[in-house]
């Protein structure tokens, strides 16, 4: 199209100049060509005076997709080159150019807009082939199902994008063939009539079909979809049972046993509150003796029995049931009368145990009481009033017995409270009760019998032996002694301790006194006398709350040179238990007198052996006697100064220095020694160690002295002669001649000295 020129007027209108207007192009999608096919031709007014190149651009040309037109550079004429596809691009906007041949624009570019015209060349599609709802049974007309929708990808505001909706077919046929209808423009299903039946028909499938050009069968594109609608149950059918009565038998004194199953029917969806049953017992167990459970399975009604029956008290039950759903019957549903059933139980008669009424009994009796005491009659009873015989099961101690026929109880021993099956003042002990019924039933009863204390135990000394050693501590002159009573309040303590009054030196080496209020005392020895070796000591423990009652617990204490020993023992011995205590008492004392004489004599025998040599020359080893068991610290007569710290050091000092004692420390001024710098260089250490040590081995006031030690006086002199005057040296010559005289033990230091005779 060419640009042209505008009017000239009569008053001197210059002729304008207008642009080149190109109006939109329409071209059909899917155009069978041929290609290129030519859509307009542009020019330039100025083309008769000046050669000029056309040029398109935008997307389609210069810009992807590229090349679906093109234009002819000298003549203007654009093509498309290739088919268009609405549904992918259904618009192109191009700009044409006009420029001479140096490239100068002549025009201004021009807009150029392509319109591709849609063509009914696509179906309806459904988003999804199978399509799911559901509806109640015995909805009404024009109840809402579900919904349908298909697209289409022509344009939607033409016939060619209009899609409409139609039922083809709906299986199964009833109640009649047209159920459901669907709106031609939404694709909603509805229910078009009554009679949907969840128990006649489950379910529905409907092939539903979509056709674009408006439903227009002749010039549309169609697809179909399926719908399958599911009925949907409501509880509108109630439980019925089987049968009017049941019937069942129960033992007596049985529970948790199943009597029998109510079968039910219901037409609702199984395993659904519609279809579960709940049994309820609406007469004829007012104690409750009985539930009906629901099997989850089957629906049936299991009969239970739940609390024991007695036969002598029942024979019989007449119970009333009804049925019911857990959900609520639909409305405008009436119950069934078949929801209402009797059930008639026997109650069978079983031989019952028999039971003691007062289980278990409790009794109080004093302790002490003697065998063939009646303690109670503990008898049982029989429900079925049978015969019964009594028989003992438990008995710890083995201290009671049972009358077989009246359950009277005896005692066969003495009752002890402090015997080790009495717990917490209680003896325990079971009984059987057998009846002579068929198979023989049996009860088991329980005696609990709390035994009252009684004064029959004497008190007991704690530790039951105890000892003083003076070699450990010389101050340990006495010991503590503690009372015990297995007996309880008033029946044991407060105690008394004395001493007894024979023999009499007891009482003159102890006294007691008390040290914890009445329970604890305090044996002190008062003498020191080598005479109380082996002299027994008694001490005696008086309970003050029963006169009547003395209880003695003696003991005696051994005392021998540094050790006292309390030993303790009963005050019910026997005179011969006495008398094997003084004789052993005697043979111990036999003993350590035998032993003694031993070795004074071995001392005597030793004292009077000749040496072989002179006493004053004997440098074998004296054997030096340290321990010393004597009768105290009479018999040692050391002097114990010499081991103690001098008081005064004028006496050292005094002396000269060759006869000064080495074990001393000099009494001179101290050396000096280097001080080590606070941070030291590491080159320093070693000069600083080798000044020390210098320092240290030119201290003659430096522990340790190089002396003989004095660590114990070992008494008043020696036997053997000094050494010093041996000397190792060879120089010089000395006899050895004399060794051959002190024996075998000295034969091989004379052969190395002496010059012997080699063997």
């Amino acid at each position: 199209m060419f640009s042209g020129s505008g009017l000239n007027s009569s008053k001197g209108l210059r002729r304008q100049k207008r642009d080149w207007v190109i109006p939109p192009i329409n071209v059909a999608e899917n155009s069978r060509g041929p290609f290129p096919q030519m859509l307009v031709s542009i020019r330039s007014d100025q083309d008769q005076d000046i050669s000029i190149r056309y040029s398109i651009t935008g997307v389609g040309a210069d810009q992807p997709p590229n090349e679906v037109f093109n234009i002819d550079p000298v003549l203007g004429k654009m093509f498309v080159t290739k088919p268009l596809d609405r549904e992918h691009r259904s618009s192109y906007h191009l700009r044409a150019h006009a420029v001479d041949m140096n490239g100068n624009q002549v025009e201004n570019p021009i807009d150029l807009y392509i319109f591709v015209i849609d063509m009914n060349d696509n179906r309806p599609e459904f988003k999804n082939q199978v399509y799911n709802g559901s509806v109640d049974e015995g909805s009404k007309p024009g109840t809402y199902v579900m919904h349908l929708s298909a697209f289409d990808a022509d344009d939607n505001t033409t016939a060619n994008g209009m899609v409409r909706y139609r039922i083809l077919s709906q299986t199964p046929h009833s109640p009649i063939p047209n159920m459901f209808t669907i709106n031609s423009e939404t694709g909603d299903i509805v229910t078009v009539a009554p009679g949907l039946d969840r128990e006649k028909v489950s379910q529905y499938t409907i092939i539903v079909q979509a056709t674009d050009m408006e439903g227009n069968l002749n010039f549309g594109l169609s697809n179909t979809a399926t719908a399958i609608i599911t009925v949907t149950d409501i509880n509108d059918n109630p439980p019925m049972l089987t049968s009017k009565t049941f019937t069942a038998e129960v033992p007596e004194n049985r529970v948790d046993v199943v009597l029998t199953n109510l079968t039910v029917i219901d037409a609702d969806q199984p395993h659904s509150p519609n279809w579960n049953a709940i049994y309820r017992i609406i007469s004829g167990d007012p104690s409750g003796h009985f539930t009906i459970r629901t099997d989850p399975i089957t629906n049936d009604g299991m009969v239970t029995v739940v609390k024991p029956v007695d036969f002598e008290m029942n024979h019989a039950f007449m119970l009333t049931v009804v049925v019911s759903n857990q959900a609520h019957l639909a409305s405008g549903i009436q119950s069934s009368l078949q929801s209402t059933a009797g059930i008639t139980i026997s109650v069978q008669d079983v031989n019952e145990p028999p039971y003691f009424p007062t289980n278990p009994k409790h009794i109080r009796f004093e302790e002490g009481v003697p065998a063939g005491t009646s303690l109670t009659t503990f008898s049982a009873s029989d429900p079925d009033q049978l015969q019964m015989q009594y028989s003992k099961l438990t008995d710890p101690a083995d201290w009671l017995s049972i009358n077989r026929t009246n359950g009277q109880i005896v005692t066969t021993a003495m009752l002890d409270r402090e015997s080790v099956n009495v717990k917490n003042n209680i003896y325990e002990a079971t009984f059987l009760a057998t009846d002579n019924g068929f198979p023989a039933a049996s009860g088991t009863g329980t005696l609990q019998i709390y035994l009252i204390d009684i004064n029959d135990n004497p008190p007991v000394l704690i530790p039951r032996e105890s000892q003083i050693c003076e070699r450990t501590n010389r101050n340990a002159n006495g010991v503590n002694i503690t009372a015990a009573d297995a007996d309880t309040d008033p029946n044991a303590g407060p105690f008394v301790f004395e001493l007894p009054s024979f023999p009499t030196n007891i009482r003159r080496n102890w006294t007691i006194s008390r040290i914890s209020g009445e329970v604890s005392a305090y044996a002190r020895r008062t003498r020191e006398n080598k005479k109380l070796e082996k002299q027994p000591l008694c001490v005696k423990l008086t309970c003050t709350v029963a006169p009547s009652v003395t209880k003695r617990f003696c003991g005696g204490i051994i005392i021998s040179c540094v050790r006292y020993f309390l030993i303790v023992s009963s005050a019910f011995w026997t005179r011969v238990a006495i008398v094997n205590l003084g004789f052993t008492a005697c043979v111990t004392a036999g003993m350590v007198l035998l032993f003694v004489v031993w070795i004074k004599r071995r001392e005597k025998e030793r004292q009077t052996k000749q040496l072989l040599i002179d006493p004053e020359d004997d440098v074998r080893d004296n054997i030096l006697k340290y321990d010393e068991e004597g009768g105290g610290e009479e018999d040692q007569d050391y002097d114990l100064s010499q081991l103690q710290q001098p008081d005064s050091l004028e006496h050292i000092i005094s002396k000269p220095p060759a006869v000064r004692r080495v074990d001393e420390r000099p009494i001179i001024p101290e050396s000096q020694y280097p001080i080590r710098p606070v941070v030291p260089h590491p080159g320093d250490i070693g000069d600083f160690i080798h000044e020390g040590l210098r320092a240290a081995d030119n201290d003659p006031t430096a522990p340790p002295y190089d002396s003989l030690l004095v660590f114990d006086y070992e008494g008043s002199g020696s036997t053997a002669g000094s050494v010093s005057s041996l000397n190792s040296s060879s120089t010089g010559d000395q006899d050895y001649d004399y060794l051959n005289d002190w024996g075998p033990r000295f034969k091989k230091l004379a052969d190395m000295y002496g010059g012997g005779d080699d063997d």
